[in-house]
């Protein structure tokens, strides 16, 4: 029976180190979920490398997904640049996924001197499709999961981004009424008259 591990997590990414190098596997999601500082590009550049140093796949958006066969064991890495958003941080979170074919603990002499029925081979068989879909479900909550954050980070950072600005428009709303009341109040100020003061004409 086919063996299946997930494993997720959020790393942070600062534009001062060219790559981040980290171990993976078969299944790869990366979602960006918030940037920091004076550019907000979300793009995050991502490649994997087999245990030689060849490239199995790469992926230059904001959501990426690379899937590819391991073909033989070593340190697979995906390496994470921010060489786009110069000036800030990015945080993404990352879902890894291995998906182990052909694993069979049934594969001893004894079971296979033993012949199973139908029944037991439909119920066998019914497990191993309901096994895959929970895992596929699996994968794709934790995508959704990511979305809920990338969006809810997009989301504050719009709101304190109108709250700045509206704080910003009130001030200068504020001092023009200011500046406007005294200079219209000087306009119309008289200068009283006396015997040694007297308006020119």
């Amino acid at each position: 029976m086919p063996l299946r591990t997930v494993m997720g997590f959020a790393a942070f990414i600062s534009n001062t180190a060219p790559s981040v190098p980290m171990g993976i596997s078969e299944d790869s999601i990366g979602q960006v979920q918030r940037t920091s500082g004076i550019g907000h590009d979300r793009h995050v550049l991502a490649t994997g490398n087999d245990p030689n140093g060849l490239q199995v796949g790469t992926s230059q958006d904001v959501r990426g997904q690379m899937n590819f066969p391991t073909k033989e064991t070593g340190f697979y890495q995906l390496c994470l640049s921010n060489r786009l958003n110069h000036f800030g941080v990015v945080q993404v979170y990352l879902n890894f996924g291995v998906f182990y074919e052909g694993f069979d603990l049934q594969n001893s002499p004894d079971m296979e001197r033993k012949k199973i029925n139908d029944t037991l081979e439909a119920i066998e068989e019914s497990t191993r499709k309901l096994q895959a879909h929970v895992f596929h479900m699996w994968r794709f909550y934790n995508f959704a999961r990511m979305r809920k954050a990338a969006d809810y980070f997009i989301l504050q950072s719009n709101y304190n981004y109108v709250n700045w600005w509206s704080l910003a428009q009130s001030l200068v709303i504020v001092l023009s009424g200011v500046l406007q009341l005294y200079f219209l109040k000087r306009l119309f100020n008289v200068q009283p008259t006396t015997a040694t003061n007297k308006p020119r004409c």
